[in-house]
């Protein structure tokens, strides 16, 4: 079995899916399988995704039977994985060849069942926009409440230490999981490398920053039932973060 399963949702990413599958395929830790859930896509990704298959038997196109969103085409992915460590991977986002070598040997020396990655955005051509985005050393139920340090593709899951991985159908489902894992007590880990590109694109969540505050406020009130004031004194943190995130100095 592989020791590290990659979790990627897809759809309609016929562009850009071809290199993120490269950007796996070149990293230089190789004990990794490729599990892409395509969510019903309407153009070529998934043919694209089964000719990688045919080429590496690491490489599994798993097909949704019904759109269903983001979350239900992880969830998918997480039932198929057979690995100790769950990695997020969006099918437009790409790692840098170290990512798993060096994120494994820092998830092994500090036991950390979450961790997580600095990283750059990119726009859709590939080309760089802004700042490394650095992330804290460490970060527990409560303080995650008021971050947004956890990018998906730089999350790394020890599932013996973690227990159950489960995602949520809501919006944000990335972010309930990671305070899921967080919220039995349990501190996730941050290492300060650049190993990512996180790619923006103009119908990204990344670029509706209105509606992301709308879910994270949805996540704090109906998901975590967090009373009012907790709730708001959390969002003003989170949303101040966000702003400092988004700056390109």
């Amino acid at each position: 079995m592989p020791l590290v399963s990659i979790i990627t949702p897809s759809w309609n990413v016929e562009r850009l899916i071809g290199e993120m599958i490269e950007s796996v395929r070149a990293q230089t830790f190789g004990d990794w399988e490729l599990l892409v859930a395509d969510d019903c896509s309407t153009d070529q990704t998934p043919a694209i995704v089964g000719r990688y298959a045919e080429q590496d038997p690491r490489i599994k196109l798993i097909r949704q039977l019904r759109n269903g969103g983001p979350a239900l085409a992880r969830q998918a992915a997480i039932d198929h994985a057979q690995g100790r460590y769950l990695a997020f991977l969006d099918s437009d986002d790409l790692w840098l060849p170290p990512k798993l070598e060096r994120q494994l040997a820092f998830a092994q020396k500090t036991g950390a069942p979450l961790s997580y990655t600095g990283f750059r955005r990119i726009d859709e051509t590939g080309t760089m926009t802004g700042r490394l985005i650095t992330v804290p050393e460490q970060l527990t139920y409560e303080q995650l409440l008021k971050n947004t340090a956890i990018a998906t593709l730089t999350a790394l899951v020890d599932r013996q230490l973690a227990g159950k991985v489960e995602m949520k159908n809501e919006p944000y489902d990335d972010f309930c999981l990671w305070l899921s894992i967080l919220k039995p007590g349990l501190v996730a880990y941050g290492l300060n490398e650049d190993l990512a590109r996180y790619r923006v694109r103009v119908r990204s969540v990344s670029s509706r920053p209105l509606r992301s505050a709308g879910w994270v406020w949805h996540i704090y009130r109906d998901v975590e039932r967090l009373p009012p004031l907790k709730a708001t004194w959390c969002f003003a943190h989170w949303s101040t973060r966000a702003w400092f995130k988004r700056m390109k100095f």
